[in-house]
């Protein structure tokens, strides 16, 4: 949904959880509650609804979105009320003082502030209008809490450079461990050093998706995919909420998957926090590259001698590393086992909702207006059908995935709850409404293989997991349904 078509209320309410976020995904610690809100508190923020004005919410004013919020199973609804017209404003500052201030600092940003107070004393004998001067210490506050501190990088950085220099001085960069299991998450997809066999008989070089806890080390999910989709991250991320709960956080980069409407909007109805990295800044994501590493080193070399290797095999193989090796080995890092680390808790994880919830959460949506005569409505070319029921509507909301047109959902507009199924107008193949059945995962055995001998280390992990007597920990995904 874009911005545009968001309601006055969904706004505020997004606008209020980025502010307080950041608590929720990693609370502070006895008795640094009131120091970790007095900080948000000192800073400038965006309007949610007027992108050219700032605003400054109170300390009462934010640890009261706290409260509300962090309890609560939907903490977007929650801070969804109304908010005070004055809430937390400053005006010390007058707007030609900041205006030139601000153009001061973008013609030298490599100033420091006492250079810049040095100077605006200078033109404020020149400019009535910027008198009064403010003191040095108001002016080196108003400037950290807009962001506006001294460029240190090269004289003439890269165009690349520079675009990681303006995102640092707008955008957090969080720690590198929370206090937290489940505060957050890493995700990011990473090509695996070895080739696979498709149906055809070509080789490719799979994508492997990785989800991280970032206190515990965790591995939430681990899956090949032959590329990296937005449709392929939504199917991993699903499973890793399945199976462990719901984050608080996600971090991610800025790729074209991690960014889709069908990712950002379903974090945001689940009431995840969207971080994303920042170009030219790797040590935002070492945790994953520490991942990477071992997942070359062990697994993928353990693979290496297998020849014609298969998807379905890889990702069994997977499953099995994963949960009877990497969880298992002493992390140097955290001084214990990833499966201690997550155990021995604090935990902020929330329960995982429904399968009907998850698969509303990561769509599009859309408004359209349907055809009197038959109840029907397009969307990129096909025209679905509206139950009888609801012929009567001037205007309907739906929402669906991009990668699968044939999950269209009629959804109430405020509330984003499922109303009905929307099948295509005559499409035999769908008017039952029902979901495919899902075929038993056929495992690969050792004569696809060619009978080429597997590693004693490899057959270990895969007979310890099947000893356990667990399902297989990942859905196979149909590569070829939607293209």
């Amino acid at each position: 949904m874009s911005d545009s078509k968001m309601p006055r209320w969904q706004h505020w309410a997004q606008f209020r959880f980025s502010v307080i976020g950041g608590l929720l995904s990693s609370p502070p610690e006895r008795g640094q509650l009131q120091q970790e809100i007095q900080a948000l508190a000192e800073k400038s923020y965006q309007h949610p609804l007027t992108p050219e004005k700032q605003i400054h919410p109170g300390f009462s004013t934010i640890e009261q979105w706290y409260y509300k919020a962090k309890d609560a199973p939907d903490p977007i609804a929650a801070l969804g009320q109304k908010l005070r017209a004055d809430a937390g404003r400053r005006l010390a500052i007058g707007e030609p003082l900041k205006a030139a201030i601000l153009s001061q600092y973008r013609t030298y940003p490599r100033w420091t502030v006492q250079l810049h107070y040095d100077n605006l004393t200078v033109l404020a004998g020149q400019q009535p209008q910027l008198a009064p001067l403010p003191s040095y210490k108001t002016l080196l506050r108003f400037m950290k809490e807009n962001g506006w501190i001294r460029r240190r990088g090269p004289l003439q950085p890269t165009v690349g450079q520079s675009r990681a220099q303006l995102r640092r001085e707008h955008r957090e960069v969080r720690s590198y461990e929370v206090s937290h299991v489940h505060g957050l998450w890493h995700l990011d997809f990473h090509q695996a050093k070895i080739r696979l066999l498709d149906e055809s008989g070509n080789w490719y070089h799979p994508m492997a998706l990785a989800i991280l806890d970032d206190r515990s080390r965790l591995c939430c999910h681990l899956q090949f995919y032959r590329s990296e989709t937005a449709e392929c991250l939504v199917h991993g991320l699903t499973q890793a909420i399945m199976k462990r709960g719901l984050p608080r956080a996600l971090m991610t980069d800025n790729g074209s998957a991690m960014i889709a409407e069908e990712t950002t909007q379903g974090l945001l109805r689940l009431g995840v926090v969207h971080e994303t990295t920042l170009p030219y800044s790797p040590y935002q994501n070492g945790k994953q590259e520490v991942f990477w590493a071992q997942l070359e080193g062990r697994l993928i070399e353990t693979l290496r001698g297998i020849e014609n290797l298969k998807l379905a095999f890889i990702n069994r193989a997977a499953q099995a590393w994963v949960e009877q090796d990497y969880h298992r080995n002493q992390h140097r890092e955290i001084g214990a086992t990833p499966l201690q680390r997550m155990l021995a808790g604090p935990d902020v994880g929330r329960q995982a909702p429904n399968a009907d919830t998850m698969r509303l959460a990561f769509t599009r949506q859309i408004t359209r207006i349907p055809r009197r005569g038959d109840a029907t409505v397009v969307v990129e070319g096909i025209r679905y059908e509206l139950p009888p029921r609801f012929g009567h509507l001037h205007k309907v909301t739906l929402r669906s995935p991009s990668w699968d047109k044939s999950q269209m959902s009629l959804v109430d507009p405020k509330t984003g709850g499922p109303i009905a199924r929307l099948l295509p107008q005559d499409k035999a193949q769908n008017a039952s409404g029902l979901r495919r059945a899902i075929e038993p995962h056929v495992t690969a055995s050792t004569d696809d293989l060619q009978n080429k001998p597997m590693p004693a280390l490899l057959q270990k992990w895969l007979a310890d997991y099947a000893a356990t007597g667990l399902p297989p920990a990942y859905l196979p995904k149909e590569e070829c349904d939607h293209e």
